[in-house]
């Protein structure tokens, strides 16, 4: 692959990820709080996995060849509404009806009302457990899809997280990749403080998985983490399951958000919502403006 070809997919990458951070802030100014903080800061890996990574169809959720993405920290929902309308499975003006009643998108997602969303989240620490499941059923159907986790730093406190991942392992589910998002924030405080689960890079690889850890706000980190996911499998270890944990900030690409110290569940001011968007357009731009400075 060209340098030119990689520009191009992190520039599209980069475009979904300030879209999706622009709808999570107006999906968040519907009800004036949310879990905004956490849109934010997985807005690039969401952007990655759906613009350059998944196999879905937008005309049919269901698609029984799609790559399956299962979000176990329902919470985030308000990032993945975003993402699907990105990708064309949801309307984009149906996100204003986040929250609501009678909405297809509640706070904590549903698999039940939203299309394209594969399993309801909730109380932490079941999704890898689930996705252990649909993989090795995926596999006794002869179906190639993959099946990608995202999962919370806070996850790893579970011990059915651990659970799995030495199930995945001793079945070798190499068409399973679990994505962390370590904020290092959960809803009773710094991740560090509730419970230290570090070194976590040493755990997953003795379960027995491939293992990366990224910058999982730098696109095209993420981008060549995939890569190396895909690369491995191609090189002939495709018996391994692989994870890639990656280091986000709570709140990114708004500097209100970022330095606000509550921001599990944020509630903003009126008068702070345009504030927001304001901030995060100006350091988009200022971004493109930085990378056509590097650029070929």
């Amino acid at each position: 692959m060209t340098f030119g070809q990689q520009g191009r997919r992190r520039a599209a990458v980069d475009a979904a990820a300030y879209r999706i951070r622009q709808n999570a802030l107006s999906m968040g100014e519907v009800q004036g709080q949310g879990y905004v903080g956490q849109a934010l800061g997985a807005a690039d890996i969401l952007a990655a996995l759906y613009v350059d990574q998944l196999a879905y169809r937008s005309d049919d959720p269901e698609w029984d060849g799609r790559d399956r993405f299962l979000l176990s920290t329902g919470h985030y929902a308000i990032g993945l509404y975003a993402a699907l309308a990105e990708a064309g499975i949801l309307p984009v003006e149906e996100l204003e009806t986040y929250g609501s009643d009678d909405s297809r998108l509640p706070m904590s997602g549903m698999s039940t009302y939203t299309p394209g969303m594969e399993i309801s989240g909730g109380s932490l620490g079941h999704g890898l457990t689930i996705a252990v499941g649909y993989a090795l059923g995926l596999r006794a159907r002869g179906n190639p899809a993959r099946v990608v986790n995202f999962l919370s730093d806070g996850e790893l406190d579970e011990g059915s997280t651990w659970e799995a991942a030495m199930g995945a392992a001793h079945h070798r589910l190499g068409r399973l990749i679990a994505v962390v998002d370590i904020n290092a924030l959960q809803a009773d405080g710094p991740t560090a403080g509730v419970l230290h689960t570090e070194p976590v890079a040493d755990k997953w690889a003795s379960c027995g998985w491939r293992v990366q850890r990224v910058d999982g706000n730098d696109v095209g980190a993420l981008l060549a983490a995939f890569d190396a996911v895909a690369a491995g499998a191609e090189d002939g270890a495709p018996s391994a399951p692989a994870v890639i944990l990656c280091d986000t900030r709570v709140g990114r690409g708004v500097p209100l958000l970022e330095e606000r110290e509550k921001a599990h569940f944020m509630r903003i001011e009126e008068h702070e919502w345009a504030v927001c968007q304001e901030q995060l357009t100006e350091g988009y731009l200022r971004g493109m403006q930085d990378r056509e400075k590097v650029a070929p």
